[in-house]
């Protein structure tokens, strides 16, 4: 079965069979890696296909540059994209500099996560929370890890 994944880099969309995801798939357009190992940066321009142009779920940290916990939290998120890619697409929503997106997702503390399926919310978790406690609350919402 083929799942569709958004390039982090350029925004195309992606048809990857599904026992190739762990191959390290590149864009078809670009030729960049579709998976980092490090979270992509959520803007107004890239929003759209990023939440409904990925078949695997994807898990938003609502951040702000001034936010200590959040500053505490980004090793952890960094690391959380390096073990759970390719399984999950991660990626940062700085809430200062995006403040129409976090209107929109009423963001009221940060950090805030948020795990997307087919462009939907399904789950949200306030606050900093170490490594095992994320994947422990991921694989709770269902997230194949």
């Amino acid at each position: 079965m083929s799942m569709n994944l958004n390039c982090p880099h350029c925004a195309v969309t992606n048809r990857v069979p599904g026992t190739r995801l762990t191959d390290g798939p590149k864009c078809g357009k670009c030729k960049q890696p579709l998976f980092a190992g490090q979270p992509q940066v959520v803007t107004a321009a890239n929003l759209n296909g990023l939440l409904h142009s990925n078949d695997i779920p994807v898990l938003v940290d609502c951040w702000a540059d001034w936010c200590g916990p959040c500053k505490q939290f980004a090793p952890i998120f960094d690391q959380a994209a390096r073990q759970f890619e390719p399984r999950l697409r991660l990626a940062k929503l700085n809430t200062e500099a995006e403040q129409g997106i976090a209107s929109q997702w009423q963001i009221r503390s940060i950090p805030t996560l948020i795990l997307f399926r087919a462009g939907r919310e399904v789950a949200r978790l306030n606050g900093a929370v170490p490594l095992p406690q994320l994947q422990q609350w991921l694989q709770q919402q269902g997230v194949e890890l």
